[in-house]
């Protein structure tokens, strides 16, 4: 289904998306990885996929899809849709990424994100804390842009996580954290642009707000477990960042590659990431 506008597609989600969920929100920035990331969310097991960006860069057929125009490149785009549509709907579980992102959650080779997203609520909780691991291509001179996902490459150490604090408090069970390519040409990126972790599934709630440094306005929701057990958190494999550094003017001639001693070859399976401890089912077996 097509909508002209956020505002219309707003009006339609009120009393059009069905309450069962979770929804897939994908942020389209450019034309690159389009297709593969709508049907890597479909994959996932979301219920619906919805897909905002401008008109020619959504895809030509809205087959299970909900295809919206809006402009991401505006300012407080990010917030715009993703508090409209918590405002919208609240109740329902939801995932937002920008193309060329991927969602890897713990046994997600044979689990669904309807799976995950019942046994975090049965936890009574209502995130998931996501880390967005960048991806990269280890031959730029093939592939320029650094997006190939046959010849993805992703850090497979050098992450590391300080204590966040609010007023020169210590905030209880929020760290921040950093690594991967933000880390290595930190010089190339704002410092408010270096965190790696994202609250990249959560129930949306009346009164829930994202900021745009990835934050929600309710504490609990920042968390990275429960208080009483450790509790799962996913991935969000990304080309963001690479994409980013090679396309900055500032940036993209400090770039002669993204390998070092640390790169390994991603294979796009769930087990890799929990083997070197970048995501962890908690209690969920």
């Amino acid at each position: 289904m097509r909508h002209n506008s956020l505002a219309e597609f707003l009006t339609y989600a009120r009393r059009g998306l069905a309450p069962n969920g979770p929804y897939a929100i994908v942020l389209l920035e450019d034309a690159c990885e389009v297709e593969s990331t709508i049907t890597h969310c479909q994959s996932c097991g979301f219920f619906e996929v919805l897909v905002f960006g401008q008109p020619n860069l959504l895809p030509q057929t809205d087959k299970g899809l909900h295809l919206v125009a809006h402009d991401m490149h505006q300012d407080a785009a990010l917030q715009q849709v993703i508090n409209g549509v918590i405002a919208a709907c609240p109740g329902l579980w939801l995932h937002y990424c920008y193309n060329a992102e991927y969602l890897f959650f713990p046994f997600s080779e044979r689990r669904s994100v309807g799976e995950l997203t019942r046994f975090v609520t049965e936890e009574r909780r209502d995130t998931v804390l996501s880390f967005v691991i960048d991806l990269y291509s280890n031959d730029l001179g093939q592939h320029p842009d650094g997006v190939s996902r046959n010849a993805a490459h992703f850090d497979r150490n050098g992450y590391y996580a300080l204590q966040r604090f609010e007023d020169g408090e210590a905030l209880d069970r929020q760290l921040d954290y950093f690594g991967g390519l933000r880390w290595r040409y930190e010089e190339h990126v704002p410092y408010e642009k270096r965190r790696i972790d994202r609250v990249g599934l959560f129930r949306a709630q009346k009164g829930l707000e994202l900021s745009a440094d990835h934050r929600f306005n309710l504490p609990e929701y920042n968390t990275y477990a429960c208080e009483w057990h450790h509790s799962p958190t996913a991935t969000i494999c990304s080309f963001r960042a690479a994409k980013a550094l090679l396309t900055n003017p500032g940036s993209r001639h400090a770039v002669g590659h993204f390998w070092w001693q640390h790169s390994e070859k991603f294979d796009w399976r769930a087990q890799q990431l929990m083997e070197h401890g970048l995501m962890e089912p908690g209690q969920w077996f």
